[in-house]
């Protein structure tokens, strides 16, 4: 890329930064020092608001960098990431946030030991969530990397690691200084960016084609190389049964994931009521349906207007396609339009990838604290303590995602986030759904079935094609491959469920009828709820 480029594009991320610090020092200097403001905000944003950074934690750089390059390099395989995501919030919607929201505190453990006992259950959800936290933040790591990378010009390798750590030190001074209220308003700020700005390079890919969609499409599948297969399924996945079966697997993990992702569940305690929830909700599925729409047409206006082999040949797994369709509609390499726009979607790439980790690092941070160190400690930890523990974690957690981060940089960030979601799914989802309708679910039961879905799902990554056995591989001179599927969520979700039923119907101590008689009437009626 051009010095105006990187001059204009390190300009406007300097701004996003400077003005997301000074929401950080702002919140910072009002702040009480308690759990329920450092974890939940006080619980006084409004349902728009909630809704709003519900999106802005959402719409991560798997959304708005890997899936473009996917649906750009793979036509119609690439949409199932679309589908998958969207979707997922109907579960959310009508399963969970009202639920989570009047039985929890902070974190998904809350939900799941109110009814248990508590140590063996915290213990078991704390380190599920920091797991699920920790692989969903290797993907936006890899996001900033390849973002810089492009901007860069692709030759500086040193330039690429330095930007993953600058990430991860901006996130830990945001969690660590700000907590929920400030990553909350990094969110809203950024939710609103990300749409203007695919909102605007929609409405130029629909100009560039005179608003015919079916041109657009055409000239995609001509373009691709694959002509009208490009637009069939089966491009990536459909090559063999091998393949099949991870399509079916990857599409399990997308649609039920979201309902166990941390950071998404300790959205639902920032609002005042259960009612304030469920209307963040609707909120953020209009907000979230609206982007992914837009997404169809940014990823095959890319295939179309750049090209598949411009977008592989400056990131393999396509994390560019965006800002390289930004420079080609802005008027090309060397004109000023296309040196505004690709700095300016740069920068929203950018704050996307800054509000997503802040958000995922405060509940990694919150399930450590909250749960790990409290439960560990046998005796109730003070609220004041606990948040000085939950901010030192964050540190602890930004490292380990630098670290990942540099090993899994030529990994496409949706497929990395589709891991994550295959853990969620395994580990967290059965849990939380069992202690939420399941009347004889027990202790033995939860930690069963967190480490039921938990343990299977890494195993069955580490030993998928990819970790090891193939050239995109993050090993590929290594060969330990037994597992032929990249996605573990078909064989590890159900796991998950059947180990929460038999540690349940093989346990000694009854299930306590009282307390999932309160949980129930907290859950449906908000009565006794914090």
């Amino acid at each position: 890329m051009s010095g105006n480029h990187q001059t204009l594009a390190l300009l406007l991320f300097s701004v996003f930064i400077a003005v997301t610090l000074a929401i950080t020092t702002w919140v910072s200097r009002n702040r009480h020092g308690s759990a329920e403001e450092f974890y939940a905000g006080g619980r006084l944003f409004s349902p728009m608001e909630n809704g709003f950074a519900i999106s802005g934690d959402y719409m991560s750089a798997a959304s708005f960098l890997g899936v473009t390059g996917l649906i750009a390099l793979f036509g119609y395989d690439g949409l199932l990431y679309v589908v998958g995501f969207l979707v997922a919030w109907l579960v959310v919607l009508f399963l969970v946030a009202e639920l989570v929201r009047n039985c929890g505190r902070f974190t998904l453990a809350d939900v799941v030991a109110a009814r248990m006992d508590e140590r063996p259950v915290r213990i078991a959800a704390g380190t599920s969530s920091v797991t699920v936290s920790v692989l969903y933040l290797v993907a936006q790591m890899v996001g900033a990397g390849s973002l810089v990378a492009l901007l860069l010009g692709g030759t500086s390798e040193a330039a690429r690691n330095w930007t993953v750590i600058g990430v991860g030190a901006l996130m830990v001074i945001y969690v660590s200084m700000g907590g929920m209220r400030a990553t909350t308003w990094i969110q809203i700020v950024k939710a609103v960016l990300l749409m203007g700005g695919a909102i605007a390079l929609t409405v130029l890919v629909m100009v560039r084609f005179h608003g015919d969609f079916n041109q657009l499409l055409r000239s995609a599948a001509d373009r691709s190389g694959h002509g009208d297969a490009f637009l069939a399924p089966g491009l990536r996945y459909g090559g063999d049964w091998t393949a099949r079966f991870d399509f079916i697997s990857l599409g399990l993990a997308l649609v039920l994931g979201t309902a166990g992702l941390p950071h998404i569940l300790s959205r639902f305690y920032t609002v005042p009521t259960a009612r304030a929830a469920r209307r963040s909700v609707v909120w953020a599925i209009g907000l979230i349906g609206s982007f992914y729409l837009m997404t169809f047409v940014l990823g095959f206006g890319a295939a179309a207007i750049v090209g598949p082999e411009a977008v592989r040949g400056s990131n393999a797994a396509g994390n560019t396609a965006v800002p390289l369709l930004a420079l080609d509609l802005g008027g090309g390499a060397n004109s000023t339009g296309g040196t505004v726009l690709f700095a300016i979607v740069a920068a929203i790439a950018f704050a996307t990838i800054l509000a997503v980790v802040a958000g995922i690092t405060l509940a990694s941070s919150a399930s450590v604290a909250h749960d790990l160190y409290a439960s560990l400690r046998r005796k109730r930890a003070k609220p004041r303590s606990e948040v000085a523990v939950a901010r030192t974690a964050a540190v602890g957690i930004g490292v380990v995602a630098i670290a990942l981060g540099l090993l899994a940089r030529d990994l496409n960030v949706a497929f990395l986030v589709g891991l994550a979601f295959a853990v969620a799914a395994s580990a967290n989802l059965p849990v939380l759904l069992y202690s939420l309708f399941w009347r004889n679910f027990t202790t033995r039961g939860a930690v069963w079935a967190v480490y039921g879905g938990l343990v299977p799902a890494l195993l069955l990554v580490l030993l998928s094609p990819v970790v090891s056995g193939s050239p995109e591989s993050l090993f590929p001179d290594a060969d330990f491959q037994y597992f032929p599927l990249q996605n573990p969520g078909l064989v590890s979700i159900p796991l998950g469920f059947l180990a929460g039923w038999l540690g349940t119907v093989t346990s000694a101590d009854p299930p306590d009828e009282a307390k999932h008689a309160e949980t129930e009437v907290r859950s449906l009626t908000g009565a006794g709820a914090v």
